[in-house]
């Protein structure tokens, strides 16, 4: 029996390692303080890209989550699948992914399927393979507000852009998405300024495209470090967006001790070498568990002290004083530093309640391509 608390496991004999487990009830409390810190589910529009699992969706759902936002077309896929009636792809389109999602929207009509995009290209793309659709593609405007990575800076160029997905046929403009990854400090009060700064730019810009008759009528905002601070932005039509606080991990954990969130998907693993004194070897390479970022790949509850020093593909070497009380064979938890790829190197979990396995959960759109 392995009991860390909250990580109670009656019988890991009997599971095969490694292994991705996911505590049921922890995933259900992370998704209840969401729902808290954001006010209301009608705030809410939680990525799925770390868990990337169809009951998971199920729980949001039966708590009266709607709104869901997603970075694969997969992912989408499996949203409307699970029953969501509104799914934000956030991530452009280029290339054959356009008329995936076309195709996508036209299979599931129920289903509402929103689209961003950040330049010209994108726009006309969209719009073009939307003209064999009955209804207008809901578009928002992926505004860079610090990350780099995609978006356009607000300005005259993004006014352009947006202007452009209302006069487009096939598009209606919908609002605007800000992702800030890049607000990632530790300190909370320091983090509560950079969120500040970020709700000036969407705010201004805001107002801008209002200033010119159109629509702006949501606001997808932040992700999982900012997460209170956007909660607290008082605007017409925000939707807080964090996505790993599901199932959380060691890194925020650890980075963001003011976050209510405990990490509920673990790793099973077990001693397969002791080479030396001090050293352990464990059966958790590179594709078992997420090989970035660089240094600490996992936690261990039983193992606090112990300091990776190798990882391969199917190999994690620990040194550790303490390495004499874990003899060959033992089973161990680890808390993956960065749980989102992590999961997605599993293809299902063993659902853990009162310490039992009681289910096992496909990672669904673990893939980049389901039917679509």
């Amino acid at each position: 029996m392995i009991d860390a608390p909250p990580y109670l496991l009656r019988d890991p004999e009997s599971i095969p390692s490694p292994s991705f487990l996911v505590f049921r009830d922890l995933v259900a409390g992370n998704l209840d303080a969401m729902i808290r810190i954001a006010g209301g589910v009608d705030r809410l529009r939680p990525h799925a890209k770390t868990h990337k699992s169809a009951r998971v969706i199920q729980m949001a759902l039966e708590r009266g989550i709607t709104k869901h936002k997603c970075a694969t077309i997969a992912e989408a896929e499996m949203l409307a699948e699970a029953g969501a009636p509104d799914v934000l792809l956030a991530y452009p389109l280029v290339g054959p992914n356009v008329g995936r999602f076309v195709r996508l929207a036209a299979a599931f009509p129920t289903t509402t399927f929103r689209a961003v995009v950040d330049a010209p290209e994108h726009v006309r793309a969209l719009s073009d393979a939307a003209a064999t659709l009955d209804r207008p593609i809901p578009t928002l405007i992926d505004l860079d507000v610090g990350m780099g990575r995609t978006g356009i800076e607000s300005g005259i160029g993004a006014e352009a852009v947006y202007q452009e997905i209302e006069r487009k046929p096939h598009l209606a403009a919908d609002g605007i998405h800000a992702y800030d990854g890049h607000v990632s400090e530790s300190d909370p009060a320091v983090r509560a300024r950079r969120a500040e700064e970020v709700h000036e730019i969407v705010a201004q810009f805001r107002d801008r495209l209002s200033s010119r008759g159109l629509p702006v009528p949501r606001l997808v905002i932040g992700g999982t470090p900012a997460f209170p601070m956007h909660a607290g932005f008082e605007a017409p039509g925000v939707e807080c967006s964090p996505g790993t606080v599901v199932y959380h991990d060691y890194n925020y954990k650890s980075r963001y001790p003011d976050l209510p969130f405990t990490p509920a998907a673990l790793l099973l693993t077990r001693v397969v070498s002791s080479p030396r004194a001090g050293r352990l070897c464990l059966d958790l390479g590179h594709k078992a568990v997420a090989a970035d970022p660089a240094g600490l790949r996992a936690f261990f509850p039983a193992l606090p002290d112990a300091r990776p020093v190798g990882h391969s593909e199917e190999h994690l070497v620990l040194e550790t004083p303490n390495a004499d009380r874990f003899p060959i064979g033992t089973p161990l938890l680890a808390i993956p530093a960065h749980v989102c790829p992590t999961s997605a190197l599993h293809r299902s979990a063993h659902v853990v309640v009162d310490g039992r396995v009681v289910d096992e959960w496909e990672t669904t759109a673990r893939d980049r391509r389901l039917r679509f």
